[in-house]
């Protein structure tokens, strides 16, 4: 059984992950910030069909709490899988801010690199230990790093700095056959941000191929596909979940 590990699993694109890899027998690892809750509904639904997972508390901007983490991690892969590693990691934690440029403040500015890149360099470095060779690691990213969309400049940047991370990951842990990918969503109906009105939804749908925005399941079954073995010659890939935005 395939274990992985997603940031942020407690609400939208990392909770349809954790649920779509359940679904196809892996064992399920979620964090969580401010969502114990939701959390917990995500580790009851993937137990009511029949999976195992667990939740854990992690702030991804908070680096000094990574080596804690790690041992709770550790912890339950032996107590729950009887594993002393897991097999992928999803960097997938963040949250989303709209402001100008001109307004953008630095403590908005440090928040979003701390946890949008930063983060995640630290996190899988923290982890590396942990996880199995030939295993993987998937970074999500954004749409917004090929688009500019005024008002995201910082969290671009960072998923853009996210991307580029990406390939150095596969240059580096190649030796132990590790895999590094990002998936690219585009506009997602998620909480992200605060979430999508009407008249936003209406004007990102006219701007897609397809004609509507995503749903945290597009995103979800990417994920679950490129941890599954079908895709084992992918590898430090861009990939754009978004329906075809802005083509």
């Amino acid at each position: 059984m395939k274990i992985v590990l997603i940031t942020g699993g407690s609400s939208g694109i990392g909770a349809s992950a954790a649920l779509q890899c359940a679904a196809r027998g892996m064992g399920v690892v979620i964090t969580y910030l401010h969502q114990p809750d939701a959390a917990n509904d995500i580790v009851r639904q993937v137990e009511a069909n029949g999976g195992k997972a667990v939740s854990i508390r992690l702030d991804v901007a908070c680096i000094e709490s990574f080596p804690a983490f790690r041992e709770t991690l550790e912890a339950l892969l032996a107590k729950v899988w009887d594993r002393a590693s897991f097999d992928a990691l999803v960097n997938n934690a963040g949250f989303g801010l709209f402001s100008p440029i001109v307004s953008v403040t630095e403590r908005e500015f440090d928040s979003l690199f701390n946890v949008h890149l930063k983060g995640p360099f630290f996190l899988t470095q923290s982890l590396l230990p942990l996880l199995a060779d030939s295993g993987q690691i998937i970074n999500i990213t954004s749409a917004t790093t090929r688009v500019a969309t005024a008002g995201v400049a910082p969290y671009a940047a960072f998923k853009g700095g996210l991307e580029v991370l990406t390939r150095y990951m596969a240059k580096e842990f190649a030796p132990r056959h590790i895999r590094a990918n990002s998936v690219s969503p585009g506009a997602i109906r998620t909480q992200l941000g605060g979430g999508l009105n009407d008249e936003f939804e209406a004007l990102l749908a006219s701007q897609t191929a397809l004609g509507r925005v995503g749903e945290p399941d597009d995103v979800g079954r990417v994920i679950a596909s490129l941890i599954s073995d079908e895709n084992g010659w992918l590898n430090a890939q861009s990939i754009e979940v978004a329906g075809g935005y802005h083509i």
